[in-house]
């Protein structure tokens, strides 16, 4: 028996990245030689055990077969006989395709497709052509090119990718399998990477046919993101993030969207609520009383985090001065109606004998003369 640390933790100690989690590879092993060592089974498709004390996962070398479409129409073979290089054969990447032996500190990375080559030049490349027979593999690569600034899709990596994407590869994907790449991709450093790759490759227009790639709005937003992602984008929720992914599209489509993708209610809730008063945020206006009834529509009062986050976007993509301009307005008009003491409002509306549909007006009222003294 011999074990084997892999993947994504052999790739960032050489790239002198920490944090990553440990996943290590067994071979010449079988599940009751594992239990009986003290490891817990956990894989329900292949084998898959928990360390007795660092809980890490351990899996037995194996091999897979394609007898389906989609990421789960696998085969699995794990048996003592399976080497090291074919368990690596059948992952996504070289750059994931390397091992280590920890016993042996002095061993070379276990390197057998070149990950160290294109680490070193950048590339992100398939390891065989077992990459197309898993769609999942597609969003991966694109989330990998968000991670990892600088690094480009290897040519015949992304022929390989809209090969795939034509077979109908990607319209077997399940969608919680489909958001959880996404997700991880959109809080990578460079989100727009991914979607660059997406588009690239097809990938895109099978999964979000919504939202057309090439319409000027939606590829400004996404451009502004990118130009500004070192200085803002570490700022922004998932929630902001996937707005502007979505950005482009109708309040109608982007709830689709998230309804497809099952897409978490919080996140989903800014991205249609960004598509729902984007374009009112976007117009300049000194009437203090329409301003006051747009941000009440917002529900500002019950959820000023929301409207804030929703500011924050329309500042992002402003393109000129007048549209900065137009945003420091609306957050200047945030402002002054969170100053308002409702409180005090209603206090003093009770003690003019007032109830009621006329408390609410009052505290209305005194938004909007908050908002028109600050001179929107």
């Amino acid at each position: 028996m011999k074990i084997y640390l892999v993947g994504g933790a052999v790739r960032d100690s050489l790239l002198g990245l920490s944090g990553s989690d440990r996943d290590w590879v067994v071979v010449g092993a079988t599940p009751e030689q594992m239990i009986a060592r003290g490891f817990v089974p956990v894989g329900k498709d292949f084998p898959v055990f928990l360390h007795p004390q660092t809980k890490e996962e351990y899996a037995l070398a194996r091999t897979e077969r394609k007898t389906a479409p989609g990421y789960k129409g696998f085969v699995v073979h794990a048996a003592p006989d399976v080497t090291l290089e074919q368990d690596l054969a059948r992952r996504d990447l070289t750059i994931n395709a390397m091992a280590q032996d920890l016993e042996d500190p002095n061993r070379p990375i276990i390197d057998p497709y070149g990950g160290q080559t294109d680490l070193k030049d950048k590339q992100l490349r398939h390891v065989t052509e077992a990459f197309r027979e898993d769609p999942v593999r597609i969003l991966r690569l694109a989330r990998f090119a968000a991670r990892f600034a600088g690094f480009e899709v290897a040519i015949e990596t992304l022929k390989l990718s809209r090969e795939m994407v034509r077979a109908g590869e990607v319209d077997a994907l399940v969608p919680e399998r489909v958001w959880q790449e996404i997700e991880r991709g959109l809080m990578a450093k460079h989100p727009l990477r991914m979607a660059q790759v997406l588009m690239d490759c097809g990938a895109w227009q099978r999964l979000w046919p919504e939202l057309n790639a090439n319409d000027p709005d939606h590829k400004a937003a996404l451009a502004q993101l990118n130009a500004k992602t070192d200085t803002a984008s570490g700022l922004l929720t998932l929630g902001q993030r996937w707005a502007l992914w979505c950005h482009g599209g109708t309040p109608d489509q982007v709830a689709a969207i998230g309804e497809r993708f099952r897409v978490p209610t919080a996140v989903q809730d800014m991205a249609w609520a960004w598509a729902t008063h984007r374009h009112a945020l976007a117009q300049s206006t000194s009437d203090a009383a329409a301003v006051c009834e747009l941000l009440y529509r917002m529900d500002a009062l019950r959820r000023p985090e929301r409207v804030q986050g929703l500011i924050e976007l329309a500042k992002l993509i402003s393109l000129d001065d007048r549209q900065i301009q137009v945003a420091r307005c609306w957050q200047s008009a945030m402002d002054a109606l969170l100053s308002v003491d409702a409180k005090a409002v209603n206090r003093d509306a009770l003690e003019r004998g007032l109830s009621g549909m006329q408390i609410g007006l009052a505290l209305k009222q005194a938004h909007t003369t908050a908002i028109a003294e600050i001179g929107v």
